[in-house]
């Protein structure tokens, strides 16, 4: 960072924002690929602007997505029957978690931006990024004891999904062959983002990156570079807060409040109404 703000001295760029922390998981084979270049797009502007970026390339290390027994050094709590959540809950508190797990979540403190750089794989994230979410999302860490959702521990953060598709954007729609693309966000950034606490902005989405133009290529990548400048002043999607449910449903005053709007507070809160004109794309 203090090359980073060196150069802006001497390019006669002056930095007015407050410098922040930033993680992106990363997951694609080929460094040359359209999310490599994404990525590398990130990195570059994010630096630039004075920010401190850590990636995990989850291919490049190796990351092991699956959860085991090998996650935990020593002796277990209960050595007659393994219980993963609980097991690597109590690791956690004993700081006897496996050195890869440890890493990761030390990224995960230190960002208060974590990006989720992956191409769609069957509708959803790769193996291996579902893996580090498996993984790292430690109970007790990243949730649990009753802190979920707008009052999960991760709360305060910010986190997005950037991602890129093999069909086009029309077959994502709510006519297209693939479905409402609001719908396929709902578990990712409800699920994976929302429920450990992530104030979660709109996702980034490249639709069939291999059959446009290199031009169209260059023009999305100037313009994430233009959301990235300004990206810790973004509004977040909106979510239904933690403290609106009973038992876990929404609270009869919360629906009766919900009963006369046109929409639906939330793709999976939807009440039987229709959907926002926004969903999971737009706060």
């Amino acid at each position: 960072m203090a090359k980073n703000l060196i150069q802006s001295f001497e390019s006669g760029r002056v930095y007015s924002k407050q410098q922040k922390n930033v993680l992106i998981v990363y997951a694609h084979h080929e460094p040359k690929s359209f999310n490599g270049a994404l990525l590398r797009k990130a990195v570059e502007t994010l630096e630039a602007d004075g920010h401190s970026v850590e990636v995990s390339d989850l291919y490049a290390m190796h990351f092991d997505p699956v959860c085991g027994r090998t996650d935990i050094v020593g002796s277990l709590r209960e050595e007659g029957f393994f219980k993963y959540q609980m097991e690597t809950k109590s690791a956690w508190e004993n700081g006897t978690l496996s050195d890869d797990i440890k890493v990761e979540m030390e990224k995960l403190k230190r960002a208060d931006l974590v990006i989720f750089q992956f191409p769609l794989y069957w509708f959803t994230v790769p193996a291996i990024l579902k893996g580090w979410i498996d993984r790292v999302y430690v109970m007790g860490f990243a949730y649990g004891m009753g802190k979920l959702y707008s009052d999960g521990p991760l709360k305060g953060k910010r986190g997005m999904l950037s991602f890129t598709t093999g069909g086009p954007g029309a077959a994502y729609c709510d006519a297209g062959m693939n479905g409402d693309m609001n719908v396929l966000l709902w578990p990712l950034q409800n699920g994976m983002l929302r429920f450990v606490g992530f104030d979660v902005l709109a996702p980034q989405i490249y639709y069939a990156p291999a059959h446009v133009s290199d031009d169209d290529r260059k023009q999305w990548l100037d313009d994430w570079g233009k959301r990235l400048n300004n990206i810790f002043e973004e509004p977040s999607l909106k979510f239904v807060d933690f403290s609106n449910f009973t038992n876990t449903k929404l609270s009869d005053k919360y629906v009766e409040g919900e009963s006369s709007k046109q929409y639906a507070p939330t793709i999976g809160q939807n009440l039987g109404k229709l959907f926002s004109p926004t969903g999971m794309l737009k706060p």
